[in-house]
C-alpha cells in the first residue's frame, strides 16, 4: 500500500510516522511537503503527523490546514482513501473540516507528556480491527491543546452514529466525554491526540500502538 506522510513547517513526529509505516509495509512512505499540490500517485494511505505545524500561530493547525497540499488530502478523504492524523494532524483535520469539533489548550492549562490509558471504544473501523471492543491500551500524549470540544448535539451525534474510536481511562486534557480519537461520517478519517506510532516496537517498551497500523494498513483484515 503505497503511504504518503504529509510535513509541514515544524512538524516533529514525522519520521516516527514513517518508521511505524515502514515496520508495517517494509516500504519508506512518501514524505510529502506541505507546499506540494498533489500526492504521489497510488497513493492509499495519508498520515498527517504530530509537531507544531507554522509554531502554532494563530490557532493549533489553523494555517496547516490551508497548505497547498490539503486539497489533495481532502479529495483523498473524500474517494475513501484512510486518512490519519496524530496529535497536531488531528487538529488539522478539525480545522479543515475533515471531523467535527476542536481542539482547545488543556483544561489545565499545561503540557502533557505521559502514557495514559485508552479504551478501544470501536473496534469496527479500519483503524481498530486488530483491537478488541472495550480493550484497554496504553498510549503516549504529548500535548499542550488536545481539550476535544463539540458542541452537546455534535456529541451526541457522533456517539449515536459510533464514531468515537478512543476514550481515555482517566482524562488528562479535559476532552469531552473522554474522547481521545474519533473518525469521520465514513469511517475512513481518524484523528486521535494519543501517538501510535510511539508505541510500536521493542524500543519504545510498548507495541500497543502497532495493531492500529496493521489493520489500516492491511495486515489485519
Amino acid at each position: 500500500m503505497p503511504a504518503a506522510v504529509i510535513v509541514f513547517p515544524g512538524s516533529n513526529c514525522d519520521r516516527d510516522m514513517a518508521r511505524a509505516i515502514e515496520l508495517v509495509t517494509g516500504r519508506a512512505p512518501a514524505m510529502v511537503w506541505h507546499g506540494d499540490t498533489s500526492l504521489p500517485d497510488g497513493t492509499d494511505f495519508v498520515a498527517l503527523p504530530g509537531g507544531f505545524s507554522y509554531g502554532d500561530y494563530l490557532r493549533s493547525g489553523a494555517m496547516a490546514a490551508r497548505s497547498p497540499v490539503m486539497g489533495a488530502v481532502k479529495a483523498a478523504a473524500q474517494r475513501g482513501v484512510p486518512v490519519l492524523g496524530v496529535c497536531n494532524g488531528f487538529q488539522v483535520l478539525t480545522e479543515a473540516g475533515l471531523l467535527p469539533g476542536a481542539l482547545m489548550r488543556n483544561a489545565g492549562l499545561n503540557f502533557v507528556c505521559r502514557d495514559v490509558a485508552l479504551d478501544v471504544e470501536n473496534s469496527q473501523t479500519i483503524f481498530t480491527a486488530g483491537y478488541a471492543a472495550g480493550q484497554r491500551i496504553t498510549i503516549p500524549v504529548a500535548h499542550h491543546d488536545g481539550n476535544y470540544f463539540a458542541d452537546a448535539d455534535t456529541l451526541d451525534r457522533i456517539e449515536g452514529e459510533g464514531r468515537v474510536a478512543f476514550r481515555y481511562a482517566e482524562v488528562v486534557n479535559g476532552s469531552a466525554r473522554g474522547i481521545a480519537g474519533l473518525v469521520s461520517a465514513g469511517g475512513n478519517v481518524l484523528g486521535m491526540m494519543p501517538h501510535p506510532e510511539r508505541a510500536v516496537e521493542d524500543a519504545h517498551s510498548n507495541r500497543q500502538g502497532l495493531a492500529l497500523f496493521e489493520s489500516v494498513l492491511g495486515v489485519i483484515a
